[in-house]
């Protein structure tokens, strides 16, 4: 199984949005109820187009399927799709003073724990660390928390999101230091 990982295009995203759905529902089910999934995917997760223009998003694909997709950030917002934003620029973050941000991580139900996860984060650290960031920081979904814990990320809190509807999704803050050496 020949894993290739790639920088996503805007052409990316029809296709990350089935992915983002399939994988929501197929991986979280037993850690959220089907409401708090239903309602995590209309009003929180979702396609970060920010991260696609800032090309620090990423696709894995093997025999050309987009299998996954995860990506990093230089700007403030820790998680959340296109749909959380009103508009606002998000900002950039120092790299001598702050965090940057793993942000959306989605892998096709089928193709979980297969190292797909996993080679994007390798991915996305090894450009942090390019840009200068020491430090990374993550919003964790449930289900994600073990990958997350397994390569090296510690858990801050736990953080009850509010939805727009009532529904309440708990997800994970976690952060790791990263060397700038080699």
């Amino acid at each position: 199984m020949l894993i290739s990982i790639r920088q996503a295009q805007f052409a990316d995203v029809p296709n990350l949005e089935k992915l983002i759905a399939l994988s929501v529902r197929g991986l979280s089910t037993g850690f959220y109820t089907p409401r708090q999934i239903e309602s995590a995917l209309v009003h929180l997760f979702g396609v970060d187009t920010q991260l696609i223009a800032d090309g620090t998003y990423y696709v894995a694909e093997i025999d050309g399927q987009i299998v996954g997709g995860g990506g990093w950030s230089k700007r403030l917002t820790l998680f959340g799709g296109d749909q959380t934003k009103s508009g606002i620029v998000d900002r950039l973050l120092d790299p001598q003073t702050e965090a940057a941000r793993i942000r959306a991580f989605f892998v096709h139900p089928d193709w979980a724990r297969r190292g797909i996860g996993r080679k994007i984060i390798e991915a996305c650290e090894a450009a942090a660390k390019q840009e200068k960031f020491s430090k990374l920081e993550l919003a964790a979904t449930l289900p994600g928390e073990p990958l997350y814990a397994a390569v090296g990320y510690t858990r801050i809190e736990l953080i009850n999101v509010s939805l727009p509807d009532g529904e309440i999704l708990p997800i994970v803050r976690m952060a790791k230091n990263i060397s700038l050496e080699s």
